[in-house]
C-alpha cells in the first residue's frame, strides 16, 4: 500500500498549505495550476510499485535488504518465535514528485473556482452598497441645508406680508398659516423649532407684518412682542365710497401715515400675491390712466394704520380687504355674468358716482347692462357724466404732455362702451348692484342732484321730457335758496340794528 500512504501524506501537506494564506493571489493560481499539470502526468502514467531505498540507509536497514543464509538453528525457532520490529515507512527520496489523486485535484480546484466566484461576486454589492450610502448622505445634507435656509431665512425675499393671527391661535395654526402666506417652507420644522426653544409661545391676535427672509426667532418675537405693538401710535382713516386714490392719498399724508407718492407708487405697483390679482390683466390698457392702474381697488372703509408706516404695509392693509371682500360667491356671479374683475370694478364705479343709494344702484346697473348689450339704442355709449368729469378734472391735470385719446377714452360719451379703468372706488352696494343685474326695459335715467331723486324712462323723448322737469325743479329749487339766504341776510342785518 505505498501508494496510499504516500497519497495521504501528499494530501496532508497540500491541505496545509491550502489553510495558509498566499501573500498574492497570481502566486497562489500559478501554483495550483503546475499541481494540476503534474498529477494529471502522474494519473495519465501510473508507476509500478516497488520499495525505495535511500542512499542515506543505516547499516541495519541496509542488512534487513540483503538475503540471510538459513541454518538449523534459525530452522528450530517457529516463525511465530522470531522478534517482531515495528513496520517503518520507507524513506521518501528526495527526487521523488509528489503525486495528488485526481479526487484532490478536482476538490482543490473547485474550491479555488468558488472562492474566486465569492471574490468577484461581492463587487457590484459593495459598489451598489457604497453608491447608496453617498446618495443618502447628499439627500439628508440637501434637506439640511434647506431647513436650515429656512430657518435662518436665507436667499428669500424681503417683502413684508400681513398676517391676521386669530384669537388663542396655537403653534400649528401659525405654522400652516405661515405656510400658506409663503413666509416659510416647512410648518413641521418651524413647530420642531418652537419646542425646542422650550417657552410657552402666546401669540397676540390682530395684525402683523412678517417677511420670508425673517429668521424664525424674529418671525416669533414679531408675533409674540407685546410691546412692541404698543410702541407705535395708531391712526384711524376713513376712505368714504366714490373716493379717488389721489384724494386718498392726501388723506394719508395728512394724517402722518406715509407720503401720498410713496404710497401712490406702491399701490399701484401691486404683486402682494392676493387671490384677486390674479383676475387682473396681464398687459394693461394703453389707453388707461398709468397713475391710476389700481383705481378702483382701495376698497372703502374705516381703517388703522400707524404713524410714519411704511407704504408696502399701507397698502397690503387695503389689498388685504379687498381680497376679503370679494369672496367665492362674488367671484362666480362675475364669471357667471362673463365678466372680468376690471370690467366689474370699472362698471360699479360709474354705478358709485350715478346713484345715491343701493334701490337706485340696482335700476342705474340694469340700465347700463342694457346700453351695454343692446348698443341699437344708444351706439352701445353710456353716456355718463361722472366719466367725462374724471377725465377732465381728474386726469387732465395730472398728465405731463396732453392725451386727448386717453381723455376721450374715459369719457363715455365719446367711446363705446366701458372706459379703460375705473372712475373711483365702489362700495359693496355698487358691486352688488352690476352683479344683481336688475332686469329692465329702461335706458335712461336722469337724477335730481338736490332731491337725490332718480328718473328713469325707456324712450329718449320721455328722457327728454323728465330732463327738463328736473331742470326746472333744479332751478326753482335754486331760486328759492336764493330767496332763502336773502331772507336770512336782512333778518341779520335788522337784528343789528
Amino acid at each position: 500500500m505505498p501508494d496510499n500512504k504516500n497519497n495521504d501524506v501528499i494530501n496532508d501537506i497540500l491541505n496545509q498549505l491550502d489553510n495558509e494564506k498566499k501573500k498574492t493571489e497570481a502566486e497562489s493560481e500559478k501554483l495550483i495550476e503546475k499541481a494540476e499539470e503534474k498529477a494529471e502526468e502522474a494519473v495519465k502514467k501510473p508507476a509500478a510499485p516497488r520499495p525505495v531505498v535511500s542512499h542515506m540507509a543505516s547499516p541495519l536497514q541496509r542488512e534487513e535488504a540483503a538475503p540471510r543464509p538459513r541454518t538449523a538453528q534459525n530452522e528450530e525457532k517457529p516463525a511465530a518465535e522470531a522478534p517482531k520490529r515495528p513496520a517503518q515507512r520507507p524513506p521518501v527520496s528526495r527526487e521523488a514528485v509528489p503525486v495528488r489523486n485526481s479526487s484532490a485535484v478536482k476538490r482543490n480546484s473547485a474550491h479555488h473556482k468558488k472562492k474566486k466566484k465569492k471574490r468577484r461576486s461581492r463587487l457590484p454589492g459593495v459598489l451598489i452598497l457604497t453608491v447608496s450610502i453617498f446618495a443618502v448622505s447628499i439627500c439628508l445634507s440637501m434637506v439640511i441645508i434647506a431647513f436650515g435656509k429656512d430657518m435662518l431665512g436665507i436667499g428669500k425675499s424681503d417683502s413684508t406680508k400681513l398676517i391676521i393671527v386669530p384669537e388663542g391661535a396655537t403653534t400649528e395654526q401659525i405654522s400652516e398659516l405661515l405656510h400658506e402666506e409663503g413666509i416659510i417652507n416647512s410648518p413641521k420644522c418651524f413647530q420642531m423649532f418652537t419646542k425646542l426653544r422650550k417657552k410657552a409661545d402666546i401669540y397676540l391676535p390682530g395684525e402683523h407684518f412678517v417677511s420670508p427672509n425673517m429668521a424664525y426667532e424674529t418671525i416669533i418675537d414679531t408675533l409674540t412682542n407685546e410691546e412692541k405693538q404698543e410702541a407705535k401710535e395708531a391712526v384711524t382713516v376713513t376712505f368714504r365710497e366714490g373716493i379717488n386714490i389721489f384724494d386718498a392719498a392726501q388723506i394719508l399724508e395728512e394724517e402722518g401715515v406715509c407720503k401720498s407718492g410713496d404710497f401712490l407708487f406702491q399701490f399701484n405697483s401691486g404683486g402682494f400675491g392676493y387671490r384677486f390679482e390674479n383676475e387682473l390683466p396681464q398687459t394693461p390698457n394703453a389707453s388707461k390712466f398709468a397713475d391710476a392702474r389700481m383705481e378702483g381697488y382701495l376698497f372703502p372703509d374705516t381703517y388703522t394704520f400707524t404713524k410714519e408706516m411704511e407704504p408696502e404695509q399701507v397698502c397690503q392693509k387695503i389689498y388685504f380687504n379687498f381680497d376679503q371682500k370679494m369672496t367665492d360667491e362674488r367671484l362666480a356671479r362675475m364669471k357667471e355674468l362673463k365678466l372680468s374683475l376690471n370690467d366689474l370694478i370699472i362698471l360699479a364705479s360709474i354705478v358709485q358716482k350715478e346713484a345715491p343709494n343701493r334701490e337706485d344702484m340696482d335700476h342705474v346697473a340694469g340700465v347700463f347692462w342694457n346700453r351695454l348689450e343692446k348698443p341699437e339704442e344708444t351706439a352701445g355709449k353710456l353716456q355718463s357724466d361722472p366719466t367725462k368729469n374724471y377725465a377732465y378734472d381728474v386726469i387732465r391735470p395730472r398728465l405731463a404732455v396732453s392725451n386727448q385719446e386717453m381723455l376721450d377714452a374715459y369719457d363715455t360719451y365719446v367711446c363705446v362702451g366701458l372706459p379703460p379703468g375705473a372712475i373711483c372706488n365702489p362700495g359693496l352696494d355698487a358691486i352688488d348692484a352690476v352683479l344683481a343685474k336688475m332686469q329692465t326695459d329702461d335706458f335712461y335715467f336722469v337724477a335730481n342732484i338736490y332731491t337725490q331723486e332718480t328718473f328713469f324712462s325707456k324712450t329718449n323723448d320721455e328722457h327728454e321730457m323728465k330732463k327738463a322737469q328736473v331742470k326746472a325743479d333744479e332751478q326753482q329749487y335754486e331760486l328759492e335758496e336764493e330767496q332763502r339766504k336773502e331772507e336770512e341776510e336782512l333778518a341779520a342785518r335788522a337784528e343789528e340794528y
